[in-house]
């Protein structure tokens, strides 16, 4: 036992003079989360193809309600789409732009939905009843640039009472 205490009293004398230091605790940043740079540079890419438009493309008339779904999309879903029960999250209206102004709006809307994780978005065209002899040009770009975008698994025309024919639910695509 003498050597035990001898031992712990030699540790103490040679630790006396020793003072504790004052260190804040390391604070790590989190880790960034991962991001796939070809997947956003590609869906960028679609994005961008998108907005080149044919004039053949544009062939929606006036009162014509839009419906699209990729493959691979249920019935059941697209039927709930129209029937407008899944939640909007955000809302687009294009009302006063131009084509130009509105394909531009169009994708940086569709692209912040995406990210913030939106599943449901609504976008106003309007009818086209201002458009005269060219028909619903709004209606008819917003209808091409969606079905281009795969960002876009299905789109259809509104409620009457969510704007009918001049608005449409859009899904978008889980990322």
């Amino acid at each position: 036992m003498s050597d035990e205490g001898d031992d712990k009293r030699l540790f103490r004398d040679a630790v006396r003079d020793v003072k504790r230091l004052r260190t804040n605790p390391r604070v790590t940043p989190p880790k960034p989360r991962p991001r796939a740079r070809f997947a956003r540079l590609d869906n960028l890419e679609v994005l961008q193809e998108s907005l080149n438009l044919a004039p053949g493309d544009l062939l929606v008339e006036t009162g014509d309600e839009l419906s699209f779904r990729r493959a691979g999309v249920q019935d059941a879903v697209l039927r709930k789409l129209r029937r407008g029960q899944y939640r909007v999250e955000a809302e687009l209206d294009l009302h006063g732009l131009t084509v130009a102004q509105s394909k531009v709006e169009l994708r940086d809307f569709l692209l912040n939905a995406q990210r913030a994780g939106m599943r449901c978005v609504r976008i106003i065209h309007g009818k086209g009843l201002g458009s005269g002899h060219r028909g619903p040009v709004l209606k008819n770009t917003a209808n091409v640039l969606l079905q281009r975008t795969d960002a876009v698994p299905a789109f259809s025309s509104a409620r009457p009472v969510d704007g009918g024919t001049g608005a449409i639910y859009v899904l978008l695509g889980r990322r």
